[in-house]
């Protein structure tokens, strides 16, 4: 079993590399934290409840070598709605069209029957090389880590699945996540950038801002919500009339919920609930375009969407 704990080196003369990678592992494995480590700026949300990812961002690290484009699935999970059903579609989807996928597997989380179900279903596919990626290593001791990588190279074995490289890394800590990059890199094909330097991200900007407000909206709702909530960007527009160095834009968003009881939850008593939403995504949201914000949010019902294809249409599914 190779463990990789220190960098790698590689040949100055390497030829450029370009490619995707996706990160898979039952939800809050830490997918998107790692993404967004990796890429050094937030472009997947991050939220402390499962299943909270739902679109395809891709972030992209740019070296001078190499271009990794990560693209961050939904976590695969025994689907419950027409909306399950169709987020691990999106997952099976993007594992057959990546060059490598990295597994992420919690190192304070015992291997349970959620992680086992997604090994067996990478094992069927035979040619994607695939990176074990043991995340959260600053929540453990060495003792503990080492026996999390011993059950990850053993689950391997059983399935048949053969290991890349099995990684620790703590994205929040900051640890060994150039590391990964540098292991990931070599699994690429050779080839000329595929984005332009400097771009992050190829989300639209109003997909970007509608995830700022969702997370922003997750943040302390009680457990029945995570699912309900959706969020669609009605408009985003300059506001006209004001001078060139003080630029405002407009944005305009919908908050969905599936009943009118959520309501309450989301706007808070006295409407103080909405409010936190509003200054905290504004906040991020302002961070990521690098202009005032004017941010606009209401809360709308549309009934069971979850369950509805023309309703789930609507709401970009």
């Amino acid at each position: 079993m190779s463990v990789r704990t220190q960098s790698s080196e590689q040949s100055a003369e390497a030829a450029h590399r370009a490619g995707f990678a996706c990160f898979v592992g039952r939800p809050n494995a830490g997918k998107s934290t790692l993404t967004n480590a990796l890429v050094g700026k937030k472009v997947a949300i991050t939220s402390n409840r499962p299943q909270t990812t739902r679109h395809t961002v891709r972030g992209i690290v740019h070296r001078p070598d190499a271009q990794l484009i990560l693209v961050d699935t939904p976590g695969l999970h025994k689907p419950r709605t027409l909306l399950g059903e169709r987020l691990n579609d999106v997952v099976r989807t993007t594992w057959a069209e990546v060059d490598v996928i990295g597994f992420c597997l919690p190192a304070n989380e015992k291997l349970g029957p959620g992680d086992r179900f997604i090994a067996k279903e990478l094992a069927g596919i035979k040619r994607t090389p695939k990176v074990a990626v043991v995340t959260k290593t600053d929540l453990v001791d060495s003792k503990a880590l080492a026996e999390q990588l011993i059950a990850i190279d053993r689950l391997g074995k059983e399935l048949g699945i053969e290991w890349a490289e099995i990684i620790p890394v703590s994205a929040v800590g900051d640890r060994q996540v150039n590391l990964l990059a540098d292991l990931l890199i070599p699994l690429l094909p050779e080839g000329p950038a595929l984005y332009p330097e400097g771009d992050l991200t190829d989300e639209p900007e109003q997909v970007m801002v509608a995830e700022l407000i969702r997370e922003a909206a997750l943040e302390g709702v009680r457990d029945e919500l995570p699912h309900s909530i959706a969020v669609v960007v009605e408009e985003m527009l300059p506001r006209e009339d004001r001078p060139a160095d003080k630029p405002l834009l407009d944005i305009h968003a919908n908050i969905y919920i599936e009943r009118p009881s959520q309501k309450g939850i989301i706007i808070g008593p006295k409407g103080r609930r909405l409010k936190d939403v509003g200054i905290k995504s504004r906040k991020q949201i302002e961070a990521l375009l690098g202009t005032p914000v004017f941010l606009d949010l209401h809360v709308k019902v549309a009934k069971d969407w979850q369950r509805d294809p023309k309703q789930l249409r609507k709401l970009g599914f």
